[in-house]
């Protein structure tokens, strides 16, 4: 799923108050935080990943690494923090997916 430059602007505008719930430090990314990014996704559809001072990654790698393996949508990249957005599969937890499709 390709997101509009409107739904982009919509989702930013949710993530602005967001505090970043995974640090990707010095262990760089791996399977483990991988599956808890796609859990925590499922529930909140919307979080913030920041990328520590004392890891080696790229956050432009970072974000097509998260895209191609848990098939999210990276709304944003600013500095060292990327704002990730995946619809739930679950219809309770989807009050952003509605809204994002509506726009």
């Amino acid at each position: 799923m390709s997101l509009r430059g409107k739904q982009k602007r919509f989702l930013r505008s949710q993530a602005h108050h967001l505090q970043p719930i995974f640090q990707i430090g010095k262990g760089g990314i791996n399977a483990a935080i991988m599956v808890q990014i796609e859990e925590a996704l499922e529930k909140r559809e919307l979080l913030k990943v920041s990328l520590l001072q004392n890891t080696d990654e790229i956050p432009q790698e970072v974000a097509k690494v998260l895209e191609e393996t848990i098939k999210c949508e990276v709304v944003q990249i600013i500095g060292r923090v990327l704002v990730v957005y995946k619809s739930s599969s679950k219809e309770k937890y989807q009050r952003l997916s509605k809204e994002v499709k509506a726009i």
